[in-house]
């Protein structure tokens, strides 16, 4: 019975449910790498807009901004690695419809640390000397109260409604792991949210010892997991290690009709219009997915 009432498994659809327009959205992974892309399909579904959305951006970003459900955006980058900037970001920032805050990556950490730590800002040398403040004009500084008097920025706290994050593998009770060789920023994210949502690509009743590294590859603690949903092959077309790499046809495709009129509507129909659970075979089934090589680090 306890098991029962502990139990945070979810639907794709019963996350969105419980999003609201006007959120502040983080999403884990970085660039075209383990990002919980099911989750951001289903957003693409839904009704939600007016969306803040915090990342290390790929395709989530993209395609967020193409179907019309970003007001702002905080970002270190947009990219798609082998392609630098990503195609549908770039069509939203020089149309000018969006606001955007360009963060230096590094600034983008402290933020989402002031947030975990539940502090208003952190100090910071990074910033100072360049356009950080220019193009971030609510930016402040701050002088040190100590016997060095140094005039630091103030990297103010960025405080998530939500984080979206992909796993390779969970339990019902909120615990997950993560493989590969680069946890990049998700146990930040988990941190700076109210709430947090994880996909993944695995979920078992319960880790136990038969699941190897757990406790080295636990990013973050399951008390920050709102909810978990059984997601396989979900972050494609972005890459999962140490399953399956970016889907680079598919990128590319998107890509090019990203230079199209119609080119957003074409995607959305071919790919995301419908039920999730044809997603998979809309891009090229299962077996092609999961044999997609891992790129090199």
């Amino acid at each position: 019975m306890e098991y029962k009432k502990m139990n945070k498994e979810m639907t794709l659809r019963s996350v969105v449910n419980e999003l609201r327009d006007g959120m502040t959205i983080g999403i884990g992974g970085w660039g075209p790498r383990r990002k919980p892309m099911a989750l951001v399909r289903e957003i693409l579904r839904s009704d939600l807009k007016d969306l803040t959305v915090v990342a290390y951006g790929g395709p989530d970003i993209g395609m967020l901004c193409a179907a019309g459900k970003v007001k702002r955006l905080i970002y270190g980058f947009v990219s798609l690695d082998f392609i630098p900037i990503e195609p549908f970001f770039r069509k939203a920032r020089e149309a000018g419809g969006i606001e955007a805050n360009e963060l230096d990556e590094g600034l983008l950490v402290l933020g989402l640390e002031a947030a975990g730590q539940r502090l208003p800002f952190l100090p910071t040398r990074v910033g100072i000397g360049s356009d950080v403040m220019k193009f971030n004009p609510g930016f402040k500084l701050v002088e040190s109260p100590y016997e060095d008097g140094e005039t630091l920025l103030a990297m103010p706290a960025i405080k998530l409604d939500v984080a979206l994050l992909h796993t390779t593998r969970a339990d019902r009770l909120g615990n997950t792991q993560t493989d590969g060789p680069d946890p990049y920023f998700d146990a930040l994210f988990a941190r700076a949210a109210e709430r947090c949502y994880v996909t993944t690509e695995e979920l078992v009743d319960r880790m136990d010892r038969s699941h190897p590294d757990k406790a080295k590859n636990n990013l973050f603690e399951r008390y920050l997991v709102t909810g978990v949903v059984e997601a396989p092959l979900g972050a494609h077309p972005t890459a999962a290690h140490d399953l399956y790499g970016w889907d680079h046809e598919h990128l590319n495709e998107y890509a090019e009709l990203a230079r199209q009129e119609d080119g957003w509507a074409r995607y959305f129909d071919k790919y995301v219009a419908g039920e999730e659970t044809a997603y998979v075979d809309r891009a090229g089934g299962r077996d092609r997915l999961a044999g997609l090589p891992l790129p090199a680090m």
